[in-house]
């Protein structure tokens, strides 16, 4: 199991490329150390390090382990992302406490495995498809559901993960002009492979209802559902 370690990280930059959407980058005089898939807790309190750990809430990590800085991407959309998007800044000193969370270290066939995302949920995944250890993988694909193209935000890194592993085929869903991710249709074009899961919470559980339906080894589904 990971040590989890505390950081004091500095805000590096902020990009708001939607009203509700922020990226976040943070530096830290220590090392990050984590893992793709994993994610942290983040405090915006005043903390002195080794008391009782402020409010906070969890992040996946979007960046890949290699990169000197951390950045996580969040929709404000309840009480502590509204308060994020209003008090975080450039320059601001926060609390990271990670990592957390083995989404893609337990064992799993590493062949014609379907990434399965919906909104802000893909950035575990982008930890992982901009990490050299994607280039492992066979014949990945994604399916990734935004409200409309505005929200498809993340083609620089989606970019990377294809110039890391030419196999890999990506499908972007968009609701306005397609409609919700079909799980059905998903299956039915893959069928007997590992799946991950990404994104609101009921979508996880009524994708992986209907993948343990279809007898797929609850195994083989994996989710991110650390909320």
């Amino acid at each position: 199991m990971a040590i989890v370690k505390k950081y004091h990280a500095t805000v590096e930059e902020i990009i708001n490329p939607l009203t509700d959407i922020f990226s976040v980058t943070f530096s830290s005089d220590k090392k990050f150390q984590y893992l793709p898939g994993q994610f942290l807790h983040l405090a915006l309190d005043d903390y002195d390090g080794v008391g009782q750990w402020p409010d906070s809430r969890c992040f996946s990590m979007q960046s890949d382990p290699n990169q000197a800085q951390l950045k996580i991407t969040f929709s404000a959309n309840g009480r502590f992302t509204k308060r994020m998007a209003c008090e975080l800044r450039e320059g601001k000193e926060v609390w990271l406490k990670l990592p957390y969370g083995d989404f893609f270290q337990r064992g799993h066939n590493k062949h014609n495995c379907v990434f399965i995302a919906g909104g802000t949920g893909i950035t575990p995944f982008l930890s992982l498809f901009t990490d050299y250890s994607f280039s492992e993988y066979t014949i990945p694909k994604l399916y990734f559901g935004v409200r409309t193209n505005n929200y498809n935000i993340f083609s620089k890194e989606l970019e990377d993960a294809k110039n890391l592993n030419m196999s890999f085929e990506i499908v972007v869903v968009e609701q306005d002009q397609r409609g919700l991710l079909d799980i059905g249709k998903i299956y039915n074009d893959n069928s007997q492979s590992n799946y991950f899961l990404s994104g609101p919470p009921s979508m996880i559980k009524n994708f992986k209802n209907y993948l343990l339906s279809k007898n797929i080894p609850e195994g083989m589904i994996l989710t991110d559902d650390w909320e």
